[in-house]
């Protein structure tokens, strides 16, 4: 694990990078520990979950 603290980087400094890509299977896992999924949801080193954020279905663009 790095220095960085899950999910809390200051404005400005670097964020936490991967360290191991899953893409296959939807996650990534960051060098704090962090797991974040292609559906932006997280799970923290802490065992702390962060919901995924998804944009409402009006706020999404269609390609023509």
């Amino acid at each position: 694990m790095c220095s960085h603290q899950p999910s809390t980087h200051p404005a400005g400094s670097p964020a936490p990078h991967v360290v191991a890509a899953h893409p296959e299977q939807g996650w990534s896992l960051l060098c704090d520990g962090s797991i974040v999924f292609d559906d932006t949801g997280e799970l923290l080193p802490d065992g702390r979950i962060v919901a995924p954020h998804r944009v409402p279905v009006e706020r999404l663009t269609i390609a023509a």
